[in-house]
């Protein structure tokens, strides 16, 4: 079961009064593949409370100054990390039960 976090039901519009960014700072930061948001069948973006989130960091490290393409690098190598930490926590599991 997924999170409410993680579920897509939140319109640009809104995401645009919960995070002070203008519509087309929500775009640029899809096209440069940070936010993934899900279209409907008549094209319209829906967002998460994670994608919120999301956006949020990405506008704090922008104005600190960080280009948008440090800022996918920084993203990939979180998502690396936590999958090798996964990776582990399960190897740990599965050696004290036994498994393979």
């Amino acid at each position: 079961m997924s999170s409410y976090k993680d579920k897509k039901v939140i319109s640009i519009g809104t995401v645009n009064e919960l995070t002070g960014l203008s519509l087309r700072q929500i775009r640029y930061y899809e096209e440069r593949e940070l936010i993934f948001p899900e279209r409907t069948k008549r094209g319209t973006r829906k967002y998460s409370f994670a994608d919120v989130e999301v956006l949020l960091q990405i506008a704090d490290k922008r104005e600190e100054g960080v280009q948008t393409y440090e800022i996918r690098k920084d993203m990939q190598r979180a998502g690396d990390k936590e999958k090798v930490i996964e990776r582990m926590l399960r190897g740990q599991i599965n050696a004290h039960f036994k498994m393979k």
